[in-house]
């Protein structure tokens, strides 16, 4: 159960038990009325009454309506007490009842905005995964790309790009050139002899292809880039 359903309930009973002490107190007041026997008695006491001296009974009425007034004076003021009493425990439970309805808003609201950055992660985490994969698959391509040495060749290669160091720059262009556009060769082998030529002689080289085949000479300078030596 709720707390403003049992504030609401808790209000319902205080205003019901009010009620019924109203009723009982006009109930009370209607029973005074008398009855014939009582009419009776009250008709005898006041013929025994007429004996008295006219002193006593001025005194005897005195007292009678002012204890009459003084009880009709405090049942009013109990009742009005009452009533006061009542009006601000229902302003008190209406004052609770805004504050939880304040509080459900702020809660509502809360549950919005972490609803909003829940949304907000996820799009967050889904962005996140897409650029790892799309850097995974660049990473690939470079591993697939780099020219591995193996320590094995390597002093065969050091060795043949000796001997083209010694040729002139065009005759190796050329040479390199052919390599790359025979069936069994690849633009891999072209590039190890010159990853192991002098530098000298591997910047004549270059040049002199990219004044035949600029594309070629390109292609040369990228895979040099990715070449490793396996130990």
């Amino acid at each position: 159960m709720s707390k403003k359903l049992i504030i609401i309930m808790a209000a319902a009973g205080l205003v019901s038990f009010a009620g019924m002490f109203v009723f009982a107190w006009l109930t009370k007041t209607t029973s005074q009325v008398q009855s014939p026997e009582a009419k009776q008695e009250t008709s005898a006491r006041q013929q025994a009454n007429l004996k008295l001296t006219k002193p006593q009974v001025s005194a005897a009425s005195g007292i009678a309506i002012g204890d009459s007034k003084m009880k009709k004076a405090m049942t009013e003021k109990q009742l009005k007490d009452l009533v006061y009493e009542m009006r601000e425990k229902i302003q008190e439970y209406n004052n609770k009842l805004q504050d939880l309805e304040v509080q459900e808003q702020r809660l509502q609201i809360a549950q919005g905005t972490l609803k909003k950055d829940i949304e907000e992660l996820n799009n967050l985490r889904i962005e996140l995964a897409s650029t790892v994969a799309s850097l995974k698959s660049e990473q690939d391509k470079l591993l697939q790309g780099r020219v591995k040495i193996a320590k094995t060749e390597k002093k065969n290669l050091t060795l043949l790009a000796a001997t083209y160091d010694k040729m002139d720059s065009t005759s190796a262009g050329q040479i390199l050139t052919s390599m790359i556009k025979a069936p069994n060769s690849s633009l891999d082998d072209a590039v190890k002899i010159l990853y192991y030529m002098t530098e000298r002689t591997k910047a004549k080289v270059l040049a002199s292809v990219a004044e035949t085949d600029p594309t070629i000479s390109a292609h040369f300078c990228q895979k040099l880039k990715q070449i490793i030596e396996k130990d």
